[in-house]
């Protein structure tokens, strides 16, 4: 006899319905699970026997044939353990509960445990799109999949529970959707930053429109103490922005425990020894690398030279597509990436170049080789480079409280609700995502802003690209000083922010 039980697959960042269907019939006792599995799926034959056995269920002595329709897509991963558990033992009868609204989830234990999977967010939203009415998951991960409404989620810790709960003994409490409170303890604000007010303006313009930021500096100066402090001024997160992030970190496994949603915005500060492939996303069954586990959020590189240029080099394409392809002989996927990528380096081995007090003991050549490592074509893709000179001591005795993150946030909110209203019916979420259909409307100029570009772009050299992203910035600090078209002080400033390639660049 052949029973059917839904479940949920898991590609990319997006799910698929799953049939599992189940033939027990007489000969040789064998168990046989087709349907293009991975080696964690063929093992589940060995969990759901011994699981079973544990819990006191009779396994049957026949021959057992399992198949995960559709067939021609390959199944990974143990989340299919509970499906083929239940699957079984409706075709030996011992559940007879109409199941064909309802999908399973979870690895088993030897000993009949339900435990954690990843991407339960994703599957959630596909079975409750394709019709599914009741999703039974592991109970850890109950949060997660109740935060999607029109479906019924139940937590389930072991299989003597389901079973009493699909037999109608002792029922399961279904899950609810959970608020998630903020985090206590120390929160880094800009308040504690002595002096540094021109990084701690472009970092104002860089969290309102999203930018790319570049710090160069000598040790100490504070470079990775301001990027630490980003996330503190990041605009309010939307509740779509909430969902796509917290899908990434539920395929990639690394939503808290107890939490159904990303509350705040990512922050990623990955290694330099960081490879290419965790830094974009891949593996043998492809997973997010560290730039799309920073979506909607900073991914932040100290130390950039540090970094191989091979792993630099992969980022060119998704910081200008703001998504990444993993391409693989059997599929491909791809992950969204729209990411605030910031940077911090010295300016040479020893950091001292062109320190007002210190001498630098490097040689032009190692100079000119430590600034290499950081490509043009990665520089250009960097909206503001801001030099980071030492904190004099006037400032560091100053015991006056700077300015608060709070207030740097209010008007980012007010510059972000701005750009909200400007791009309402299109897919760009910030200025630093606009595209070249609406560039003209939106970066319009007047007479004496356009001369002003004009003549920093000849004097400067810049690429068509940094004309672009100059323009970009020019639009966000716009958007802060509240004017609807771009002026010429908002061109200056905007292009003061692109004079340290040349400064530092323009002979290596």
């Amino acid at each position: 006899m052949v029973v059917k039980c839904n479940s949920v697959g898991l590609f990319g960042m997006d799910g698929y319905m799953v049939e599992v269907e189940a033939d027990v019939s007489g000969g040789m006792p064998a168990f046989d699970i087709v349907g293009l599995p991975d080696a964690a799926v063929r093992e589940s034959r060995d969990r759901v026997r011994t699981a079973m056995h544990n819990c006191g269920y009779g396994f049957p002595v026949s021959r057992i044939t399992v198949n995960l329709a559709p067939a021609d897509v390959k199944k990974a991963g143990p989340l299919y353990d509970l499906p083929i558990l239940v699957a079984i033992m409706k075709a030996t009868d011992q559940i007879s509960t109409d199941i064909s609204d309802s999908a399973f989830l979870g690895e088993l234990s030897l000993a009949g445990e339900v435990r954690s999977v990843c991407g339960i967010l994703p599957m959630a939203i596909k079975a409750k799109e394709c019709g599914v009415k009741k999703l039974y998951v592991p109970a850890d991960d109950s949060v997660q999949g109740a935060v999607v409404e029109g479906i019924e989620v139940y937590p389930v810790k072991n299989v003597p529970q389901l079973i009493a709960h699909l037999q109608g003994r002792i029922l399961i409490e279904k899950a609810k959707a959970t608020q998630i409170e903020a985090a206590e303890g120390f929160v880094p604000d800009f308040s504690q930053v002595k002096g540094q007010f021109e990084a701690k303006r472009a970092l104002e313009i860089a969290a309102a429109g999203g930018h790319n930021v570049l710090f160069i500096g000598p040790p100490g100066s504070g470079k990775s103490m301001l990027a630490k402090r980003i996330p503190s001024i990041l605009p309010d997160m939307t509740f779509e922005e909430r969902i796509e992030t917290s899908k990434i970190h539920s395929v990639a496994g690394t939503l808290p425990k107890g939490q159904p949603l990303v509350s705040e915005r990512p922050f990623r500060n990955p290694h330099h020894t960081v490879s290419a492939v965790s830094l974009s996303g891949g593996g043998t069954i492809p997973k997010p690398g560290e730039i799309s586990l920073a979506h909607n959020g900073v991914l932040f590189l100290d130390e950039l030279p540090e970094f191989s240029r091979n792993t630099l080099e992969v980022l060119r394409q998704p910081m200008e597509d703001g998504a990444v392809t993993v391409a693989r002989v059997h599929s491909t996927v791809s992950y969204p990436c729209s990411v605030m990528f910031v940077a911090a380096m010295n300016p040479c081995p020893c950091g001292y170049f062109e320190h007002p007090k210190k001498k630098c003991t490097c040689s032009s050549n190692a100079i000119h080789k430590y600034l290499s490592k950081v490509s043009g074509p990665l520089l250009d893709r960097i909206d503001i480079h801001v030099e980071v000179p030492p904190v004099e001591y006037d400032d560091l005795t100053d015991y006056n409280e700077a300015e608060s993150s709070a207030e740097i946030r209010k008007r980012v909110n007010a510059a972000r609700l701005i750009q909200t209203e400007r791009f309402k019916g299109t897919n760009i979420t910030c200025n630093a995502r606009i595209t070249a259909d609406v560039f003209r409307t939106v970066c319009a100029t007047d007479d004496k802003a356009q001369e002003v570009l004009r003549k920093a772009f000849d004097k400067l050299g810049l690429s068509a690209r940094a004309y672009d992203r100059v323009l970009k910035v020019a639009r966000t600090i716009a958007d802060l000083d509240k004017s609807e078209v771009i002026k010429a002080e908002h061109i200056l400033e905007a292009v003061q922010y692109r004079a340290l390639d040349k400064k530092y660049w323009s002979n290596t």
